[in-house]
């Protein structure tokens, strides 16, 4: 999970091997999927994998809810989506379209902006047609924080202090310890220590940062 180059996009941390459903897959079928690969939700697709929308336990859980009674005529009104979802056999009367999706190129923080503000917990990940390529869940976005520390390390010093402090660099050492990086020595710029200090954080899979870096002392 190391990109080639620049940040981490949707691409490094996405599933690829995505179970998906049509239109027409019936209601049992659904729940059968979703129990046997261990998911919650499934994208529904249609042609040639083009995502339509997302089927997930919350859309079939009104079938469960009204099984034994029928809503009265004021929550019908209240819950008109709902409750039309409890006679739905379909995933295509069932699903939630259009689906929210993201791109592949799309940042991990892009992503994670994306499910807090439309408060699902997964994407559908899709080209430029909207053909699906992956999903990508919460706990995707956060295996940058298994990165080991060595190679943490290895960047922030890398394209961290080498880049900004090229003439003092081999003066600062780097060290990452359960995901907090530590940046100690002397740099003949101090006006660039709180700019090291941002792009240490801005390293996907670092936890903290703490800058102990100081200007020489003056004789």
């Amino acid at each position: 999970m190391t990109p080639a180059t620049g940040p981490y996009t949707v691409a490094d941390v996405m599933t690829t091997d995505v179970v998906a459903v049509t239109r027409d897959t019936g209601f049992k079928d659904i729940a059968a999927a979703m129990r046997r690969w261990k998911v919650t939700a499934l994208p529904v697709v249609e042609g040639e994998g083009r995502v339509v929308g997302m089927v997930s336990e919350a859309d079939l859980i009104p079938k469960e809810e009204f099984h034994e009674r029928g809503p009265g005529m004021i929550e019908q009104m209240r819950r008109l989506a709902d409750t039309a979802k409890a006679g739905s056999v379909r995933a295509g009367e069932l699903m939630t379209s259009p689906a929210v999706t993201v791109g592949p190129e799309a940042s991990l923080p892009e992503a994670a902006r994306l499910m807090a503000v439309r408060h699902v917990k997964r994407l559908p990940v899709v080209d430029g047609s909207g053909t699906l390529r992956g999903i990508v869940s919460r706990s995707d976005l956060l295996k940058v924080f298994l990165r080991p520390d060595g190679e943490l390390a290895a960047e922030i010093r890398h394209t961290v202090v080498e880049r900004l402090f090229p003439l003092s660099h081999g003066a600062v050492e780097v060290t990452v310890a359960h995901g907090v990086a530590t940046l100690t020595g002397q740099v003949r710029d101090e006006r660039l220590i709180p700019v090291a200090e941002q792009l240490a954080h801005a390293v996907e899979g670092i936890v903290d940062v703490r800058c102990l870096l100081r200007a020489p002392t003056a004789a």
